[in-house]
């Protein structure tokens, strides 16, 4: 009988140091993936090496060309919206992106006599329903946190992260889960 109680904790204790040798693993795995915040001279470092590849040279060449720059100056324009978010009127000109855009679900706005796109992100959950209602010509409201531009595009990017429309609310982005 002895023997067959040691014959069945022997293996248990085995499992148990096996399944708590694991966790300890993961635990140092999860804490290495969390990284710190780069510094600003980190920062620095980064672009530099980031400007000396391939795409980074592309990016500076398409910057300094007439498009690029026209796509900057859009930008520049409403950058004080972007970072009072603060609302901004566009009129919607166009109810798609253009053929082979890759920002997902958007429309083309017009927002100071300039034009822009206003991104959405994919579609997944159908939570734009709403803003397909918009139609060509109608007047919106729009916040944004950011605006970016590409080489692949011809306008400014604008995310949309709030849009009203006749004094209600159409879209409004959820808040991220968990920080940032």
């Amino acid at each position: 009988m002895k023997k067959i109680i040691y014959a069945l904790i022997l293996p248990l204790i085995g499992v148990c140091g096996l399944v708590f040798a694991n966790s300890e693993i993961r635990n140092e795995i999860s804490k290495k993936s969390i990284s710190k915040p780069l510094s600003a001279a980190e920062r620095k470092a980064e672009l530099k090496k980031w400007e000396a590849t391939p795409d980074g040279m592309l990016f500076k060449k398409w910057e300094a060309s007439p498009a690029g720059k026209k796509v900057d100056a859009s930008a520049t324009k409403i950058s004080k919206s972007i970072r009072n978010y603060s609302n901004m009127e566009g009129v919607v000109t166009s109810l798609s992106l253009p053929l082979g855009s890759r920002l997902g679900f958007g429309v083309m706005v017009r927002i100071n006599s300039d034009d822009y796109f206003l991104s959405f992100g994919p579609d997944f959950k159908n939570e734009f329903e709403k803003l397909h209602s918009l139609k060509v010509n109608d007047k919106i409201i729009i916040r944004s946190h950011s605006v970016s531009k590409a080489p692949k595009y011809s306008y400014a990017i604008v995310a949309g992260d709030y849009v009203e429309r006749d004094g209600k609310v159409i879209y409004k982005r959820a808040p991220r889960n968990g920080g940032c």
